[in-house]
């Protein structure tokens, strides 16, 4: 009889958390799905909705008006594809590595892996004075040879996840004094110009900066589906790991170079913007209550906090257009603060 009401439970529990996950999920598709509709729509000329609608639909119709379809098609609609998509990104990034890592502050502007991207992108602009394509290359270079620098500084004998934060942070800190350096011996102009790279923005997103992103998430969500299971034990404990038969080694550094692979497109399409990958893991958990591992939703989270984030940039200062990564840059401090407050109350960081 007990145990028969032992399962009755657990159904009950495991139903419970299908709803939530249900919810939670119909809440982000139709917040992603409004502020998507305000960015095709806000800005010097809004056009009525049902223009955006037909301007959308126009290459299947082949119903043209030129005017709107320039601002929709070619002005719009790459900006706001590119924010959902590099926001997905950084929120995957971010909840793999706190997960992998078992530390909520552990994220891609955390522990050295944007500030890689950010001194290979400085030194490109201001040193080989590349620009565009190149410099987003080099910023992708920089990204996954920090990782792996990483990686290997905090190999002994194995991986812990609290070596891994520590010379991470102590990597960020050590990339960062070689930017400085190096906006000491540039011109103003470089300087400014790398600055306009390191704050993020989506002002010049392209097509074609969507498809290439689009395209790698793709893989890398591919191979995130294939090592995800061996996070769950992950979560547990090494020791709690092996005990279940699993590889540690060899899912984890799968499940890094993914997390790597989603920050550094993300950061050489749009840039090092910072906190998107910060707090879409935690505020997804904290809408989830417990009813998941939150992967899809920290990239729901992260795409409107992205997308979001670009609308508050363009239009909260009149004539005046702020780089996304500063209200990011806003937003994520004051939920550090928060998160910090909360820590400091409950005895844990959650």
């Amino acid at each position: 009889m007990s145990f028969d009401l032992g399962l009755s439970r657990l159904a009950g529990v495991r139903n419970a958390n299908r709803q939530r996950r249900r919810r939670v999920n119909g809440a982000l598709v139709l917040a992603i799905v409004l502020v998507f509709t305000l960015a095709l729509y806000l800005g010097d000329y809004p056009p009525p909705p049902g223009e955006i609608l037909r301007s959308l639909l126009s290459p299947l119709t082949g119903v043209v008006d030129k005017g709107i379809d320039f601002i929709v098609l070619q002005v719009r609609l790459p900006r706001a594809a590119l924010a959902i998509l590099s926001g997905a990104a950084f929120g995957l990034a971010g909840i793999i590595f706190q997960t992998l890592l078992r530390n909520p502050l552990a994220s891609p502007d955390i522990i050295g892996i944007s500030h890689g991207a950010s001194a290979a992108a400085v030194f490109c602009i201001i040193v080989l004075g590349w620009s565009g394509l190149a410099v987003s290359l080099g910023a992708l270079s920089g990204a996954v040879l920090t990782a792996l620098a990483i990686y290997f500084l905090a190999w002994r004998d194995g991986i812990t996840p609290y070596r891994i934060v520590l010379i991470g942070i102590g990597m960020a800190a050590m990339l960062g004094a070689v930017i400085s350096y190096i906006f000491t011996r540039a011109r103003i102009f470089d300087v400014q110009q790398a600055m306009a790279w390191l704050v993020g923005s989506l002002n010049a997103a392209r097509a074609s900066d969507s498809l290439v992103l689009g395209l790698a998430m793709l893989v890398l969500i591919a191979a995130l589906l294939f090592f995800v299971r061996g996070l769950d034990a992950l979560e547990l404990g090494d020791d709690s790991a092996r005990g279940l038969g699993g590889n540690i080694e060899q899912t984890r550094v799968g499940l890094l170079l993914v997390a790597v692979g989603f920050a550094a497109f993300a950061t050489a399409a749009v840039g090092p913007v910072g906190f998107v990958a910060f707090v879409s893991g935690p505020i997804a958990r904290r809408l989830l209550a417990g009813a998941g591992r939150g992967l899809a939703q920290a990239a729901g989270v992260g795409a409107v906090v992205m997308l979001g984030s670009d609308l508050v940039a363009q239009h909260a200062l009149p004539s005046v257009q702020l780089p996304v990564g500063v209200v990011t840059g806003a937003f994520g401090a004051i939920f550090l603060l928060w998160l910090l407050m909360a820590s400091g109350r409950s005895g844990r960081v959650n």
